[in-house]
């Protein structure tokens, strides 16, 4: 077996795996996660809160996140998306009722993880108190997409790889353009 074989299969095991994990909290909470994942509804209304609650930085780290989110969207779904068509996990690999409500776009990269890591890694970079406040909503992002059969977590781990590349791309921007016009 070649190496990317041992990989696809690590992969499916994993989907399997988690798949498979029935505790009532998991019951009870990734679907709720993923209905305010929806649309990034999720990230939406974090910033609508930093923005009321906050002061100037909360306000900046809202902004920043938004425009993180974007570019990870954009990544992920316009570019990546179309570039590989890769196929949904398997229905026989998801035991539950949520294998039906699975999106029919590529599977790889998962761009709802993209969106919640690009917004929270953008929010940790200029607010570390906000950023870790919305990290633990992304990672439940991140494990309800595997969890539902939406994606394996090879599409997971690169939509979050994508996120934080648009966050350190947007903290990283102005800087860049500055050196450019002087």
């Amino acid at each position: 077996m070649s190496w990317l074989a041992d990989f696809k299969e690590g992969d499916r095991r994993l989907t399997r795996r988690m798949a498979h994990w029935t505790s009532p909290w998991v019951r009870q909470v990734l679907p709720v996660v993923e209905s305010a994942a929806e649309g990034t509804k999720l990230w939406w209304a974090a910033a609508a809160v930093m923005t009321v609650a906050g002061g100037h930085r909360e306000r900046k780290a809202a902004a920043v996140a938004l425009a993180s989110m974007g570019v990870s969207e954009l990544v992920s779904n316009a570019v990546c998306k179309r570039l590989c068509e890769r196929p949904r996990p398997p229905k026989e690999l998801i035991p539950h009722d949520d294998v039906h409500d699975r999106p029919d776009s590529s599977s790889f990269p998962s761009g709802h993880t993209a969106a919640a890591v690009g917004f929270a890694a953008a929010v940790a970079g200029t607010s570390p108190g906000w950023g870790a406040a919305c990290a633990v909503p992304a990672v439940a992002v991140a494990v309800e997409r595997v969890h539902s059969g939406a994606h394996y977590p090879s599409d997971v781990a690169v939509g979050a790889v994508i996120g934080l590349a648009s966050a350190w791309m947007i903290h990283r921007a102005p800087r860049l353009w500055l050196r450019r016009l002087l």
